[in-house]
């Protein structure tokens, strides 16, 4: 659809339909038209994977899944935001666990269930290969699993379409976690960052922060921002 002549798109937010500015992003409309966003924002930033997104066109079925801080808002869109999916996620000690594929099947057994349809990745709002990374834990190549699926946003919307029920980005973290636990625990790195955190290095720069008002902190983050990158 093309855009009204006064600069504004229809869209439907819960069925609700709103006119809003044209050029704004799905989360910045949904603002505009009066909604105070307590869920479903969080970084702004494409990275924290609260704000996913299913929407559809008018007069068209098809389901979109997107994230609302990085689409625009199109004229005719009927949309409603998923910030939470309540699938399930194991508790487990990683420093009692081997990293094996039998490890994270125990503790997720509906990864037998995955039937290598491919919906996980076709839902996927940043394009990971989900089921790659899913195949690759099943057959034990961590390694491979751990770097398909290191830029998960954990929003879940693999998991609310998975017609197997299961949970990929939280069996991904289990991998990335047993990995982590078992190759790089004694780098000099991590060893470095634990004597630090053991005398008390940063615990003066904390203090002085927990201390400070929120005035105060925004004008330190904004000085981090203009320094270091629109990504602290």
């Amino acid at each position: 659809m093309s855009e009204a002549s006064n600069g504004t798109y229809t869209i439907h937010i819960l069925g609700k339909k709103y006119e809003v500015p044209a050029g704004l992003t799905i989360m910045k409309s949904i603002e505009y038209a009066g909604y105070r966003l307590t869920h479903g924002c969080g970084c702004r930033g494409g990275v924290c994977g609260a704000c996913a997104t299913i929407y559809r066109m008018e007069n068209d079925t098809k389901w979109h899944i997107c994230l609302a801080c990085q689409t625009n808002a199109a004229d005719g869109m009927h949309l409603v935001q998923l910030p939470y999916v309540p699938s399930y996620r194991a508790s487990y000690d990683v420093t009692k666990e081997e990293c094996t594929p039998e490890t994270v099947a125990r503790f997720y057994p509906t990864l037998k269930r995955c039937m290598g349809c491919n919906t996980c990745t076709n839902t996927c709002p940043i394009s990971l290969p989900v089921l790659d990374y899913v195949s690759a834990i099943i057959q034990g190549d961590f390694e491979t699993a751990k770097e398909l699926s290191i830029e998960c946003i954990s929003c879940g919307m693999c998991a609310a379409r998975c017609p197997g029920e299961l949970a990929p980005m939280n069996m991904a973290l289990m991998v990335r976690r047993l990995m982590g636990r078992a190759a790089h625990k004694n780098t000099p790195e991590f060893q470095q960052r634990l004597t630090d955190i053991r005398n008390d290095k940063f615990k003066a720069e904390i203090t002085k922060y927990k201390g400070m008002t929120k005035e105060d902190l925004q004008v330190v983050y904004k000085e981090f921002q203009s320094t270091k990158g629109a990504s602290v």
